[in-house]
């Protein structure tokens, strides 16, 4: 059984949980516990873990009462742990079992499966196929924006992680990023990489601690906001590779940075500076952004104007439409570095176009590897994208006098951006009906409880 057969059996352990109105995320989150658990097991590496809060221990305690005994498993080891990581993965645990039965049959589910063929990397890969999967089957919250694979694969691939470097994401997800960058090539490629990250959500900071711990990774993981003094441990970083998070901040309490030149309330523009403030000396960037930061004006134009005037921007990629499972969202990558003195500036831009032509992706019609291909032979082996280039159908630059001319638009348009319109995929819509009505259920549950403790609360009041 390969690693995604394997996650396809894991995954569906989920419908044991329709009846408890489980949404996708939710599993997820909890299956990280279990498999946790069992994973230390499985790679004799239980020592951190006390007894009496080991796999075994949830094995032996099935049967009645064995719900109460997991909800305290998962606070001992979330409070009175000593090993910093298991903490913080198990930090404010909640369960979303309701029912013994439920628990029992997701972990007899779990144990009856042949680990024995998986060491740590096939491990890693597995549980990569579940954090794709959520995405996938579930196009809301964090999965609405999960950075495709084999986008982030072609991102490594033409920046070149190498030996010693400092690796980082200010927006860290689930450590896709990371991952990608650690498996890029040998180990002696990688050796001695510190791999960093910033993540605001807590129960996907939980799921990439996993993750980089599944992958043997050694990692300076932080949960807070990178746009706050949250980010100030992190050191400066040879490479990083980002999607940021898209939109406009919502006016939380917390004060941002001080250090960023153009204050703004959109994000991806806030993430562009402090990326370009965590350089380190001749470093490296590739970072996913909407269509909007390639022509707003105002705080858009400075900071489009700093990337050109301060930093070596020297490639943007125009990625295609729907492969963020939200069709109306439109991206691409902007590549730039650190200015070398060694080298001096660069004095073009170019521009790959793979949107034209390119087919609207949808679940079920995913990217691939191949997609990239001509991208990857036309950007070059040269990481800082220094290598010769040649114009073609997709690929045209522009001056930076001619860039200055446009008053710093990065809106390049040579082709009509016309996509191969297709047929809905009925299955696919199926599979969006079928996950929309779960999560109404899983609504439908939560407000009939807010109701009845209205009602009991009235029902106290009258008597």
């Amino acid at each position: 059984m390969d690693s995604d057969d394997l996650a396809g059996r894991l995954w569906s352990l989920c419908h044991v949980l329709r009846d408890d109105s489980i949404v996708f995320n939710k599993y997820l989150s909890e299956l990280t516990y279990l498999l946790f658990l069992k994973n230390a097991k499985q790679l004799d590496a239980e020592q951190a873990i006390p007894e009496g809060s080991r796999w075994d221990d949830l094995l032996a305690a099935r049967g009645s009462g064995m719900l109460g005994f997991y909800r305290k498993l998962l606070t001992r080891l979330g409070e009175d742990v000593q090993n910093e990581n298991i903490r913080s993965i198990f930090s404010f645990p909640t369960t979303v079992f309701s029912h013994d039965e439920n628990l029992e049959k997701v972990v007899a589910g779990i144990q009856s499966i042949d680990w024995h063929d998986y060491d740590r990397d096939g491990l890693g890969l597995i549980y990569e196929s579940l954090l794709e999967r959520n995405a996938t089957e579930a196009r809301s919250g964090s999965g609405q924006y999960f950075t495709p694979r084999p986008l982030v694969d072609a991102m490594v691939r033409v920046t070149k992680p190498r030996a010693g470097e400092t690796i980082s994401d200010p927006a860290v997800g689930t450590g896709g990023f990371l991952i990608a960058a650690h498996r890029a090539g040998t180990p002696e490629m990688t050796q001695g990489c510190l791999y960093q990250g910033v993540e605001i959500e807590r129960d996907t900071f939980r799921l990439c601690l996993m993750n980089l711990y599944l992958h043997g990774m050694n990692g300076r993981l932080i949960h807070g906001d990178a746009l706050t003094i949250d980010s100030e441990p992190l050191l400066l970083s040879d490479l990083i590779l980002a999607n940021p998070p898209f939109g406009v901040s919502s006016g939380g309490a917390r004060q941002r940075r001080t250090d960023l030149p153009h204050p703004t309330a959109n994000k991806q523009l806030s993430f562009l500076q402090y990326i370009g403030l965590a350089m380190a000396p001749r470093g490296r960037a590739a970072v996913v952004v909407p269509d909007n930061v390639l022509f707003e004006p105002g705080a858009g134009l400075r900071v489009r104007r700093d990337l050109l005037e301060l930093f070596d921007l020297h490639t943007v990629l125009r990625l295609p439409k729907g492969i963020f499972y939200a069709p109306d969202v439109r991206t691409n990558v902007l590549f730039f570095n650190r200015r070398d003195p060694d080298h001096g500036p660069v004095d073009e831009v170019w521009f790959y176009d793979l949107r034209t032509g390119m087919p609207t992706f949808t679940k079920r019609k995913t990217l691939r590897d191949s997609d990239f291909e001509e991208f990857e032979a036309a950007f070059g082996d040269d990481p800082f994208g220094r290598s010769p280039r040649k114009t073609g159908p997709r690929f045209k630059c522009l001056t930076k006098d001619e860039i200055r001319a446009r008053n710093y638009d990065l809106d390049v348009r040579w082709n009509d951006e016309t996509t191969e319109e297709e047929a809905p995929d009925l299955a696919d819509l199926v599979s969006q009906m079928d996950e929309a009505l779960t999560e109404a259920r899983a609504a439908l549950v939560e407000i009939s409880a807010i109701v009845s403790g209205v009602d009991s609360d009235t029902a106290v009041t009258n008597g």
